[in-house]
């Protein structure tokens, strides 16, 4: 077989130069002056082209290597060796294919079709990113496997195959952004049966059988690693280098840009042009309004840079999209809202007292009463009780919306960072119907299932650390809302009666609010009102 040896070219004068990309792999049919690997020197970065068309045998190279004129970059099979195999395997391949097509018949236990695979309903997101491709074409799926998953500003979910079969073509790529309806790509269904097994159904006799090679071929020749295993080689040395083309890289030393502090869009985290642009626009308007991020804003020393690492070992993680959103929105509401909280012990003894003897009644239902239902109950009905707390300021900073509804977020804490999903209309509610509805929440929640309409719409937030610990806490106000309780672990404390100090259960309970729109009387008479209903929940009936 006719092989030739590839390498490195004249460099125009450059000693060496690093290699930054290997455009190609093991087994890959390239033609002649198709980009083999990228080099980058001092001054520019450049293609080693194919000298000749054919098959690649082997790459001597690998990123981040140090080549000069004249090193072996691998071997290359011309299309001349290649023409003689393909022609040799020309006529049986030939024969079977005939008689596979003679032989092509509907299964007997269905007909075939292509169906069109749309984006389902994102739950009122408009669009949303595509995060990850889960199939490829020619995968079989069954129903309900993961096809994509896309991730939006505050959770990200799977996209499911609607049926079996076996995928066609996929439209969308890592980065794109969808919507509810668009296509998705095209999936080959067989009705009332498996999919793939046709093509398993070669007859043996016709199988081609592939003609040894000698072995002196077989010690020249190494073994050809899959594309994939490149690219998740790829994937793990990203931290340490940045994987860009030499187009982005020259235009990032024009824009005197560090191309690690940009983040990367498209496949397998490289870094594009768009990437780059969008990282200057964002820097250019932060500059310009003074934008509040975790590092500093208008009037505030930004953090100093740190290097931990001279401290001892560490490890350097990126924060999840739901942890950087929650830091952003923090960082806004302390920064944005005067803080006021106020605190107080709820005497929670008779409701514990009532709330255990209900327990056996509640697991017939096929639902936990814990506190959480009562504590919903409660704000629900301190909020219409005090209405100045159901409010938000309107965003001209003139005007007041009142609210008639009563939605209450529940903060629950998540393997990807804390998430508040949204309970409607509380006030119309049982304590069995709230009980079961916080609990599929927050199941949805630690499952990354909720979607964005189910974290839109709160009036008010409650903050539960009970069953973690601790004896009081300041929540901050999740803007636009006006108001949040936290509550704290339950602690059995004396308490004078009168005549002597008897042992009640008193519930910790703090309450931040925005004291633009809620002044302190209105924030007390909220607080004891609240703490008034835990302590008697008969008060509920009024």
């Amino acid at each position: 077989m006719a092989k030739q040896v590839i390498k490195v070219p004249d460099l125009g004068g450059a000693d060496q130069v690093d290699v930054i990309e290997i455009a190609v792999a093991v087994g890959d049919t390239v033609a002649e002056e198709d980009a083999l690997i990228v080099v980058e020197g001092d001054k520019a970065s450049m293609d080693v082209p194919a000298p000749v068309a054919g098959k690649i045998l082997s790459i001597s190279v690998k990123e981040g290597d140090k080549v000069a004129e004249g090193d072996v970059i691998g071997e290359i099979e011309t299309e001349a060796g290649a023409a003689e195999e393909a022609e040799s395997a020309a006529e049986p391949e030939q024969a079977e294919a005939a008689e596979e097509q003679a032989g092509e018949a509907p299964a007997a236990e269905g007909e075939e079709k292509e169906e069109t695979i749309k984006v389902p309903d994102l739950g009122g997101a408009e669009s949303v990113d595509v995060i990850e491709i889960s199939v490829q074409p020619g995968d079989e799926v069954a129903e309900g496997d993961s096809l994509i998953v896309v991730e939006g500003d505050k959770a990200s979910m799977d996209v499911p195959s609607p049926s079996a079969g076996i995928v066609v073509s996929i439209a969308v790529k890592e980065g794109d952004k969808v919507s509810t309806g668009d296509d998705l790509g095209v999936l080959k269904v067989v009705s009332g049966a498996a999919p793939a097994k046709k093509a398993a159904e070669k007859p043996a006799a016709k199988e081609e059988k592939p003609s040894e090679p000698s072995a002196a071929e077989a010690a020249a020749e190494p073994p050809a690693a899959p594309k994939k295993d490149q690219y998740l080689e790829r994937d793990h040395t990203v931290s340490a280098e940045v994987y860009a083309g030499p187009a982005v890289r020259k235009l990032a030393r024009e824009l005197g840009v560090t191309l690690n502090k940009v983040k990367p869009s498209g496949p397998r985290n490289r870094v594009t042009k768009d990437d780059l642009h969008a990282y200057i626009k964002e820097q250019v308007k932060k500059a310009e309004s003074g934008a509040v991020g975790v590092g500093g804003g208008i009037g505030i020393a930004p953090m100093p840079e740190i290097d931990f690492s001279q401290f001892g070992p560490v490890k350097v993680e990126p924060m999840t999209k739901i942890h950087k959103l929650t830091a952003a929105n923090m960082s806004r509401n302390w920064l944005n809202v005067p803080h006021v909280t106020q605190f107080d012990d709820a005497d929670i003894t008779e409701l514990e007292a009532f709330r255990k003897s209900m327990k056996a009644e509640a697991e017939k239902r096929g639902v936990k009463l814990t506190p959480v239902p009562f504590l919903l109950k409660a704000a629900a009905a301190a909020l219409r009780e005090v209405p100045n707390f159901n409010v938000s300021l309107h965003n001209d900073g003139e005007q007041i919306v009142r609210k008639d509804y009563v939605h209450i977020g529940m903060a629950v804490d998540t393997p990807k960072g804390l998430m508040v999903p949204v309970i409607r209309d509380v006030d119309k509610k049982g304590l069995y119907e709230l009980a079961e509805e916080a609990t599929a929440l927050a199941l949805a929640a630690r499952d990354g299932k909720l979607k964005p309409r189910d974290m839109q719409g709160a009036c008010f937030t409650i903050s539960s650390l009970g069953a973690i610990g601790g004896t009081g806490f300041t929540p901050i106000v999740n803007a636009p809302e006006v108001g949040i309780l936290g509550v704290s672990k339950l602690a059995v404390k004396p308490v004078w009666n009168g005549n002597e100090f008897v042992p009640r259960e008193m519930l910790p309970l703090a309450l931040s609010y925005d004291h633009r729109a809620v002044n302190g009387g209105d924030a007390g008479r909220f607080l004891t009102y609240l703490a008034g209903v835990l302590g008697d929940v008969r008060r509920l009936l009024l």
